[in-house]
């Protein structure tokens, strides 16, 4: 039986350092940047053939999904942007999963908060475990929802939260 995934990623560290650039337009940190690669190392480690990733266009999302698609070795016609992921409520990132998860097994999201933290919360059928800080997607954290043989699905509470891994805690999932 061949399950059917979603897996929703926050963009990777981003740097605050220069005064008055746009916040679509923030880069990643050295941090950020290691951070992705770890996290796109894991997915690739795991072997869950992602079909698509939809990711935001703003510059810190962008290069936290190019580092993911290095790293799983996917073409770049793997990525599709979409700009209505900066800034989604809710209902936004519902209505894309509607888009673009249907005939796919494994989905993958980048994006941003708040909108990530609902969606997760959304989706999961168990209340989803804050990190050490308090938050649920830390930066470059990602969450694998597992939606079984059924089709990926915007329903409320149908999905089985199998992971949600930030980059501090990566250490205690990799296979051994």
């Amino acid at each position: 039986m061949q399950k059917h995934r979603l897996i929703i990623m926050r963009h990777a560290k981003s740097d605050w350092s220069e005064e008055g650039r746009p916040d679509f337009d923030r880069p990643l940190t050295a941090r950020g940047r290691k951070a992705a690669k770890q996290m796109g190392q894991w997915l690739k480690q795991q072997q869950f053939h992602i079909g698509q990733i939809l990711c935001s266009p703003a510059l810190r999302a962008k290069q936290t999904g190019q580092l993911v698609l290095e790293q799983l070795n996917l073409p770049q016609k793997s990525m599709l942007w979409d700009s209505k992921i900066y800034e989604a409520s809710l209902p936004d990132l519902i209505a894309l999963i509607q888009q673009y998860g249907q005939g796919i097994r494994t989905l993958l999201i980048i994006g941003h908060n708040p909108g990530l933290d609902q969606l997760l919360c959304h989706l999961s059928n168990t209340p989803p475990p804050a990190g050490q800080s308090g938050k649920l997607l830390t930066t470059a954290a990602l969450a694998v929802l597992d939606f079984g043989a059924a089709a990926i699905s915007a329903n409320a509470h149908q999905a089985q939260l199998q992971y949600l891994i930030r980059p501090k805690e990566l250490g205690k999932f990799w296979k051994r």
